[in-house]
């Protein structure tokens, strides 16, 4: 498939360095080794090899979900891929289920939630900030072209959109999600999951508190993921200078009916 106006682009030089665009007739790349019009992507093909004006090879690529997360002009933080990809497995998100998010931030892990769940499932979304929920949208557009038919966005607090939903997996970015906790027991159906993302022990302390409070919570499960590049040059093989260490605790409980 050819890339288009609107369409985002990865721009990968000889060094591995990314660039993040979106595709536009009159634009232009510009960086230290020269510059590229952005007519010159559009009509070519994923893979495209460019040459800026002076000289230096570029890479045009389709942006993986990965690569546009961690590159998009995000306004609130970001689940990172790394977090994303554990809640995906972790919270047993698959084709065609209901899950209840919130909040979304800047749209990242919504993103990934979507593409798990399929054109037969469904995302709701809450936010509680108009703006964030703006950004959102446009950076959820500005990957899939427009946010996905499975994707609704919705404005105000997750509790006042979980009645009549029954959704199957209950997945939360909220600095206080144990909040919802009482909500889940009555709403979320017998055998979902809870899922929730915070960044400090205490916050992740209190939501299994409650949790184990309740008495119908089982397989409760807090944890966090480290991802550590390594770098292979010739004969040296060694870590990564820079790795993701510490983002933010991934707490995942099942509801039994009793």
């Amino acid at each position: 498939m050819s890339f288009s106006v609107g369409d985002p682009c990865l721009l990968v030089d000889g060094k591995g360095r990314k660039y993040l665009l979106t595709l536009d007739r009159e634009g232009v790349f510009h960086y230290h080794r020269g510059v590229l019009p952005h007519d010159a992507i559009i009509g070519r093909h994923d893979g495209a090899v460019l040459e800026s004006s002076m000289g230096s090879r570029l890479t045009a690529l389709r942006p993986r979900l990965a690569d546009y997360i961690l590159k998009m002009n995000r306004g609130a933080t970001v689940v990172y891929p790394k977090d994303a990809a554990a809640i995906i497995l972790w919270a047993d998100i698959g084709p065609g289920m209901t899950v209840l998010e919130a909040g979304t931030g800047s749209g990242a892990l919504t993103m990934v939630l979507a593409r798990a769940v399929g054109e037969e499932g469904r995302i709701i979304s809450c936010e509680v900030r108009q703006d964030h929920a703006d950004t959102a949208a446009k950076l959820i557009a500005g990957f899939h072209g427009t946010v996905p038919s499975n994707v609704s966005l919705c404005i105000g607090r997750v509790e006042d959109h979980i009645v009549g939903h029954a959704p199957d997996r209950l997945v939360l970015d909220l600095p206080e999600p144990w909040r919802v906790i009482e909500m889940a027991l009555e709403h979320l159906r017998s055998g979902g999951v809870f899922c929730s993302y915070v960044p400090t022990v205490p916050q992740a302390q209190e939501t299994v508190r409650t949790l184990r409070a309740t008495k119908r919570f089982i397989e409760i499960d807090t944890f966090e993921i480290l991802h550590r590049p390594w770098v292979f040059e010739g004969r040296s093989v060694r870590p990564s200078h820079r790795m993701q260490g510490h983002t933010g605790f991934v707490t995942v409980a099942r509801l039994t009916n009793g």
